[in-house]
C-alpha cells in the first residue's frame, strides 16, 4: 500500500460514507424524525467496511510490482 493507494481508499470511503448517509434519509420524513445517531454510525461504518474492501485490490491503483 504505497500513497496512491491511500488516496484512492480515502476518497472510496468518503463517497460509500456519503451515499450510505443518503441511502439512510428516506425522502418523505420530516428531517426533525430522522435518527442522526443511526445514521452517522451506519455511514461510518460503511466508510469502514469501504477501506477494508480495499485491501483486496482497487481498480483505480494500477499495480506496478512496488506496492
Amino acid at each position: 500500500m504505497n500513497k496512491k493507494w491511500f488516496k484512492a481508499a480515502g476518497i472510496r470511503a468518503i463517497k460509500t460514507v456519503c451515499q450510505t448517509a443518503v441511502a439512510l434519509i428516506p425522502a418523505g420524513v420530516m428531517l426533525t424524525e430522522v435518527s442522526w445517531l443511526t445514521v452517522a454510525g451506519t455511514a461510518v461504518l460503511a466508510g469502514i467496511v469501504s477501506l477494508l474492501t480495499s485491501v483486496a485490490g482497487l481498480p483505480e491503483v494500477e499495480t506496478d510490482g512496488t506496492a
